[in-house]
Parts: C-alpha cells; sequence; structure tokens
C-alpha cells in the first residue's frame, strides 16, 4: 500500500501490455520509472492482450491483480471478452472495457489516486475515465495516441459526413475539452486542435507532447544477451529489415513490391521482413507467385530479439499506408527501436515534425509506388558506408532524448500541472 504523501498515478489503457507481451508496453516503462521516484502506480488494462489470443483471466474472477517482473509494476486486469480483427467482436470488447471501469473505485476506494491518466486507443474508455475523475474530484489527464476518428476515416475509407464519424468528432471534442491536460504522442497536437478550429474551446495551454520511446540501457543489455539466430543476418549481403505488424496500415507490400524491382538490378540485396499480422500469408503467397528470390518472411520474433535484429541491418525501413495523420507526426515503436539500432533509416512516409529529418538519421520519399521507393533503397544501398555510419551514429544520439527516464520526466510535470491546476 502506498505511504503517506507518496502521489497516486492510476493508469488506465485498454492496451497496456507489458515488455514481453509486445510493443504497446509504454505506460509500463513510465510506472517503472514512476515508482523508482516513490510514486504508487497502477495500472488498468483488459485482461484481454491486443493481437493475441491471451486472455489473463480465464475463471470466473472479474478482475485479476499482478505484479509485473523484478520492478513490482502493479497491472490489474478487467475480464473482457475475446475477440479477433476489427468486426463485432472487438467492439463488443471495446464497450465491455469502457464500462466496466466504475469497477475500480469499489474495489480500490482506499487507493483514492492523486491523478487518473486516461489513454486513448479508443475514445470510450477516455471518456468512462473521465466520468469517474470527476464524480470523485480527480484531476484527469488524456493521452492522445491516435486520432479518432481521423484514422478511421483515412485508413477505412469512411466519409467524414458519416453519422457515426460526426458523433465520434463531437465525443472527441468533448474529451479534449474536459481534459485538465492533455497529452499527445505525436508532436502536433496542438497544430491539429488548431486546424480543427476547436482552439476557443480546447485550452492550448494544457497541451503537452511526450513521444513513445526506448529504455536504452535495457536495449543495449539485449543486444548483448539476446542474440538472435538467423543465417540472413550475418552474411555479407546488403540486408534491409523490417520489423513490426503485417497488416493493411503497414503497408508491407510496398516494400514486397520494391524488392522485385530491385532483384533485376541488386542480387546482393536481401530483404528481411520481421513480425505477423492478418496480410502476412496474402505477402508470402504474393512472393511465392512471383518468384522473389531476395524477399525472406522470418515469421513472429520476441521482442527481446528485436535490438539485436535491427543492429544488424543495413538499412531499417518503416512503411505505412499515407494518411492526413501523418501531417501531425509520428511516434511509431519501431522508430526509437531503428534509431537506437544505430543504422540509417528509410520511409514512405512524410510526417510533420519528423524526427528523422530533424537528426538527418533516415531518408523519407513520401511515395506509395514501388519503382520509387527502390530507388530510394538503391540511392541508400550507393551511398557511401562512411556516410551511412554518420547517419547511423546521428539517429543513435537522438535515440537517448527518448530514453524513458527522460520522457518520464516529461510525465511528472503533466502530472503536476494537472494537479495544480485542479486545485485552483
Amino acid at each position: 500500500m502506498k505511504q503517506n504523501k507518496v502521489k497516486t498515478v492510476w493508469i488506465i489503457n485498454h492496451y497496456a501490455q507489458t515488455p514481453e507481451q509486445g510493443g504497446l508496453s509504454r505506460h509500463y516503462f513510465f510506472a517503472k520509472e514512476l515508482i523508482a521516484r516513490g510514486y504508487y502506480v497502477r495500472i488498468f488494462t483488459s485482461s484481454v492482450i491486443h493481437n493475441s489470443e491471451i486472455n489473463m483471466i480465464d475463471g470466473s474472477e472479474k478482475i485479476l491483480f499482478k505484479d509485473v517482473d523484478q520492478n513490482g509494476v502493479p497491472y490489474t486486469y478487467i475480464k473482457s471478452s475475446a475477440y479477433k480483427g476489427n468486426g463485432l467482436a472487438r467492439i463488443k470488447n471495446m464497450l465491455g472495457f469502457a464500462f466496466d471501469i466504475k469497477k475500480i473505485w469499489k474495489t480500490y476506494k482506499q487507493e483514492k489516486p492523486d491523478v487518473i491518466y486516461a489513454s486513448t486507443p479508443d475514445l470510450l474508455t477516455a471518456w468512462q475515465a473521465q466520468n469517474f475523475a470527476k464524480k470523485h474530484k480527480i484531476p484527469c489527464v488524456v493521452e492522445v495516441r491516435d486520432l479518432w476518428p481521423l484514422s478511421i476515416v483515412e485508413y477505412n475509407n469512411i466519409s467524414p459526413k458519416n453519422p457515426v464519424i460526426i458523433a465520434l468528432y463531437m465525443l472527441e471534442k468533448r474529451i479534449y475539452k474536459r481534459a485538465d491536460a492533455l497529452v499527445f504522442t505525436m508532436p502536433g497536437g496542438k497544430d491539429y486542435i488548431i486546424d480543427k478550429k476547436w482552439e476557443k474551446k480546447v485550452d492550448l495551454e494544457k497541451i503537452f507532447n511526450i513521444n513513445n520511446g526506448i529504455d536504452v540501457e535495457e536495449q543495449e543489455r539485449q543486444v548483448k544477451e539476446n542474440a538472435f539466430s538467423d543465417p540472413d543476418l550475418d552474411d555479407d549481403s546488403f540486408k534491409v529489415i523490417y520489423c513490426g505488424s503485417i497488416r493493411p496500415a503497414n503497408n508491407v507490400k510496398l516494400i514486397v513490391d520494391a524488392a522485385k524491382v530491385v532483384e533485376d538490378k541488386h542480387s546482393d540485396i536481401k530483404f528481411l521482413i520481421y513480425g505477423g499480422g492478418t496480410y502476412a500469408e496474402a505477402l508470402k503467397n504474393e512472393v511465392k507467385e512471383k518468384g522473389n528470390s531476395n524477399v525472406v518472411f522470418k515469421g513472429y520474433v520476441d521482442k527481446k530479439y528485436i535490438p539485436y535484429i535491427v543492429s544488424k541491418a543495413s538499412l531499417n525501413v518503416l512503411t505505412y499506408k499515407n494518411a492526413k495523420t501523418w501531417k501531425y507526426g509520428g511516434s511509431q515503436n519501431k522508430v526509437f527501436d531503428y534509431m537506437n539500432a544505430g543504422k540509417p533509416i528509410l520511409t514512405n512516409i512524410k510526417m510533420g515534425r519528423s524526427v528523422l529529418a530533424e537528426c538527418g538519421c533516415g531518408i523519407e520519399v513520401d511515395t506509395d509506388n514501388a519503382e520509387k521507393f527502390a530507388n530510394a533503397i538503391i540511392e541508400a544501398y550507393d551511398l557511401p558506408q562512411e556516410t551511412r555510419l554518420d547517419m547511423g551514429a546521428r539517429g543513435k544520439e537522438k535515440a537517448k532524448e527518448f530514453d524513458f527516464k527522460v520522457l518520464t520526466d516529461k510525465f511528472e510535470q503533466v502530472i503536476n500541472f494537472a494537479i495544480k491546476k485542479k486545485e485552483k
């Protein structure tokens, strides 16, 4: 239990994973750092681990408390219904989790928090967290990880005039207005509010940016201790590596199509794709049909091996479907994994306020055209070795700014801002 004068922080995130469970572990690292600084922290999340078949609660209990690893990060899992993909089952899961948050106070009322930090993989969770916080006069910080419903409009080709989308925009605006502080993971949060013409309703002074990031010390340890046995990583080829999900939004097809163009020009460029997802099998079949000999799908690998894998690349690639959301920047976990690997990065997206452009560690080509992307890969291949080393070194140095120790300093500032604002 917490001690006197220790600040209690509740982090509510539908998809709060541990490092062993996947890449959505941002709040684990915040909690780990805050606990080391004397805070009492509890993470509330769904029992169903996103993009997996794991349910942390397989019995009749409604809530499961679990300390994670030697750092003692306390997770509270709320029993949720299983789902696959993005259909009705996932919507049911979202609704169930959002409306079960009210059970938290009954179970943990003796821990009345000094602040609630609610993340928004979806808007419903943040809305319910705000209702709960208002009822109990607790400051509430809202974290915006995805621009909903703009992302839905862009990635699913839904009209912005759709009645459901209009209702979601109204809810989004309401949530932003009510928040004691707003944290955008992408750097263009204020720009988004201004573009929406909401600045008269949403105070720009309460908007902060805290990117995703990495635990630099832990990644350096993993490179040394978790070597990944793969002969393709150890040969003398020019290795183009992708690590991450393989879904339509990730646009891995662009890599596969570019690889076919490259194959006819350079036989010593190899494409290694690590990860899984709903589009993986279709792309594998496409590679077989086209007869690409330079593309190898490696499947899912445990995240602890990723730092070693990307450190063996000649070029790490980041691909996405082009969308209006990129105007406001991005904060993908793999960007910081790639930067810390000390190797050049290539992306087909030109992001607003791009960290890659800022530090000169990457090439941005802004294209969905396979031939143009292939030419960018060949451009990187043709660079002098010294130039590639310099690009990688700049990325590795810049990555230190996104270490979770640094990001947690910003997290603390937001917490204190929200508490003081509520006291006024």
